[in-house]
């Protein structure tokens, strides 16, 4: 009757490698593959284990070491850079990162075990204790600060603002809103134009002085072509534009018979 043998149980085949290489003694980049081969065929087949698919992870990798064990026996294999590769060198790398995530499961095991008999107790130190601030004097705030720091603060603050300031826009005067209407204009034109019978049409653009004022000049410009007051021409393309005043030398009571009747025309349309 044999003697039962109880053996040790691993996680996986790496773990039962990394076993025996450390119970041998064995430089984990040095490893002898035939004798670690024969230990390791020797411990599995003293393994009893109803678990299918674990026993089958333990098998691959008998299969794996005898593969390593045969390529170590053949002539050795040169790769592109001109250097021998080593069989091993692929299962040297799986043991190497088995290694290092075991003992980190140790170290987090070990704190775990150390958390568990620690014991935290909640604070019971009352509200106004905590809330409680020593109150600071003027002196402590102050320190050594003077007069002559503060303006020296106070310099760099204003320094700093007018830096920020744009060297010609805060020239700038305010910009109001220039009233001027439509009907305020064609007047103006109408009396330049009973004085000028021929006139230039950028020549009167360009005497106004501001935006607005060009573009209700312009606007006043075909208003009074509209009705017939003045005609345009342009004799070349991008030569100026000529402006024919039709009323020219007419006086004023005239004109406000004409406007009046033009308006009276346009309502009878209308109706």
């Amino acid at each position: 009757m044999g003697i039962p043998v109880k053996l040790q149980v691993f996680e996986g085949p790496l773990d039962l490698l990394l076993h025996l290489i450390e119970k041998n003694k064995i430089d984990i980049y040095d490893i002898p593959i035939v004798e670690i081969t024969d230990q390791y065929m020797d411990y599995i087949q003293q393994m009893q284990r109803e678990d299918l698919n674990i026993m089958s992870e333990f098998m691959v990798m008998a299969a794996t070491l005898i593969d390593i064990k045969c390529r170590m026996l053949l002539p050795k294999e040169v790769n592109e850079e001109g250097e021998e590769a080593d069989p091993r060198e692929e299962l040297v790398q799986k043991l190497l990162e088995y290694k290092m995530y075991k003992y980190m499961s140790y170290e987090l095991r070990d704190r775990m075990a150390d958390a568990s008999r620690c014991v935290y107790k909640e604070s019971t130190m009352p509200k106004e204790v905590l809330e409680y601030r020593p109150p600071v004097s003027v002196e402590d705030l102050l320190g050594d600060l003077t007069l002559a720091k503060l303006q020296e603060i106070y310099r760099s603050i204003i320094k700093k603002q007018e830096d920020k300031l744009d060297p010609i826009r805060s020239k700038f005067g305010k910009i109001e809103k220039e009233e001027i209407s439509l009907e305020d204009k064609m007047t103006d034109m109408k009396r330049y134009a009973r004085t000028h019978r021929e006139f230039s049409f950028r020549g009167i653009l360009e005497k106004q002085a501001s935006k607005i004022q060009v573009i209700v000049t312009f606007l006043s410009i075909l208003e009074l072509m509209k009705i017939g007051y003045i005609q345009i021409c342009q004799e070349k393309l991008f030569d100026d534009i000529k402006i024919t005043s039709l009323k020219y030398g007419q006086p004023e009571e005239e004109e406000v018979e004409e406007e009046q009747q033009t308006g009276e025309e346009q309502a009878d349309e209308t109706d």
